[in-house]
Parts: structure tokens; sequence; C-alpha cells
């Protein structure tokens, strides 16, 4: 479920002190019951390489169609991503957070992992358009359980990367949310035996 940006930006996450300026552009809700100790687990997921979560052939085809763009325009450049076009968040870490866990190395996803608490994880991307961060939190359910929620922050380059991030304001909402979404609840209950939420 979609939820108001204010439900990540009135939490106190470490993110807001890293990344504040960068723009909150989604907030959802994910379909992962656990206990309050279990975002492990769900960061384990995203890390095993099969975390993506995308199996509808409508998702696939909406990323299949971005990378074939990102090659055809030159938007996936290694000199555009993290440590080339844009610094690393990791360089604005305190010194808690840089010396605690990083998070996992991520196959499935273009991103890299920028660090770990026990409730947070964040992981970052970059190309020729935008500079984003996924940001899990591991939130109370307000029922006695708890569940992740899922923030993407983007900071665009430029008129390129705002043009870019309204082009694909609809496919995000159409298509590719509701099938990562899914997908991810799937796994979620096939790994732990918890019911949907």
């Amino acid at each position: 479920m979609r939820l108001p940006r204010s439900a990540h930006t009135d939490r106190p996450w470490r993110i807001h002190e890293i990344a504040g300026d960068f723009k909150v552009e989604d907030v959802w809700e994910l379909p992962t019951p656990g206990g309050p100790d279990d975002l492990a687990r769900l960061v384990d997921q995203f890390g095993s390489g099969t975390g993506s979560g995308v199996t509808s052939p409508v998702g696939r085809a909406l990323f299949a169609i971005r990378w074939k763009l990102g090659a055809l325009f030159g938007w996936d450049e290694p000199a555009d991503g993290v440590g080339g076009r844009v610094a690393t968040l990791r360089d604005r870490l305190p010194a808690d957070l840089r010396e605690g866990p990083r998070g996992p190395e991520l196959s499935s996803f273009p991103f890299t992992s920028v660090y770990q608490t026990h409730d947070e994880w964040a992981a970052e991307t970059a190309n020729r358009t935008v500079h984003g961060v996924m940001h899990i939190g591991w939130v109370p359910d307000g029922a006695g359980g708890y569940h992740g929620r899922m923030a993407v922050l983007v900071k665009p380059n430029g008129l390129l990367g705002a043009l870019y991030m309204a082009g694909i304001k609809p496919f995000r909402y159409l298509g590719v949310y509701p099938a990562l979404l899914r997908g991810i609840g799937r796994e979620w209950q096939a790994r732990t035996g918890a019911g949907p939420a």
C-alpha cells in the first residue's frame, strides 16, 4: 500500500542526517509481517539475489524496456554512477554508521548498500538521470507486530532527471511497484511461513 511521504519523514530515521538534500519520491508499506528483530531477514532477502520480486510479465517488460533505453541513450555508463558522477553517501556517514554493518552486496539490483542498523537499511544507485536511495525501515504495525516500509528518495540530475522522473511516474505506479510489492510479499511468505499482511 502506498503511504504519504510523512510516513517516512515523520520517523526519526538516520537517513535524514545523510540524504537531507534528496526528495522523498514514494513510500510503500511492505507485505512483510514479522517481529521486532526481523529487518535483517528482509535485508537478506534483498541481498540473496532473488529479492527483486519482479516476477510479473508486465514488471519484467518495463524493466527490460528501461535497460534498453538506458543502453540506447547512454544513461547507465559507469562514469555516471556512484563514485563517478556522484560521490557515495557513505562519505556522509557519521562514524557510528560508517563503522557499523553496511548491508549486503546486491546482485539483482543496481544498488550498493550504504548502511544497516537494527531498524534501517539504505542502498544507493546513480546514473545519468538521478541519484537514488532505497530506504527500508522496520516499523511497528500498531497491533503488536512489525513490517517493512520502503521509501524511495531521489536527487534528479538537472532537467534530464526531472523529465525522466515525470515520464516514468505512471509506469512506476501502474506496473513496477505493484509487481515489486507482490513479489516481495510472496518471497517473504515463502521464506518465513508468515501469512499475508
